[in-house]
């Protein structure tokens, strides 16, 4: 599969993410945010993408914009690699323990946006980083990639853990869902997604 390139520029953030879906895991991340980069790392090892992404932001502001614009980019590049969603599996599903912790992501490939983020974790910030931006990340990749996304953290006691395990998790339901499936033609009685 061909690496695909995005770039989005505002008057707040660049982003520019270059990924081959179906890679082996290598990437090369600076979006200013280290916590964020650590997060994004370990999304791209987990689901075997190849990821190089570059983001410049207002970070002196907040990370909010930075965090939600990366979403919004990586969305769009996933939905432009996965082109016409023939022959995937298109459901993934992942649970994933970190430590005490214990996270659960079942994504559907389906052309609908929806995020049901089911995640109670204390307002506050891991190093300098707003816990709450997650939310907003996913909520930019599902309405630009185009899918339906179900986080769960079932329990945690640790921030740190509780993020990896939903990041390793959406990593690994959505490299389950984007495996090709050759029996398939659409995934959908439809006959389109």
């Amino acid at each position: 599969m061909d690496t695909v390139e995005i770039k989005r520029t505002t008057k707040e953030t660049e982003v520019l993410i270059k990924i081959n879906i179906y890679g082996t895991g290598k990437s090369l991340i600076s979006s200013g945010i280290p916590f964020f980069d650590h997060m994004l790392t370990l999304f791209s090892r987990h689901g075997f993408f190849d990821m190089e992404l570059k983001a410049v932001g207002d970070v002196e502001v907040d990370f909010h914009h930075t965090v939600e614009d990366i979403g919004i980019v990586l969305g769009e590049a996933f939905k432009k690699s996965l082109g016409d969603l023939k022959s995937i599996r298109r459901f993934g599903f992942f649970k994933l323990p970190m430590d005490e912790a214990l996270a659960e992501v079942v994504c559907d490939i389906s052309g609908r946006p929806t995020l049901i983020y089911n995640v109670s974790l204390p307002h506050g910030k891991v190093g300098d980083f707003d816990i709450e931006l997650i939310e907003s990340f996913f909520k930019g990749f599902v309405d630009h990639c185009g899918i339906t996304l179900h986080i769960n953290l079932i329990y945690g006691k640790n921030t740190h853990h509780c993020i990896e395990a939903i990041f390793k998790a959406f990593a690994k339901s959505l490299s389950m869902a984007i495996e090709k499936e050759p029996r398939y033609d659409i995934p959908s009685t439809k006959g389109v997604l």
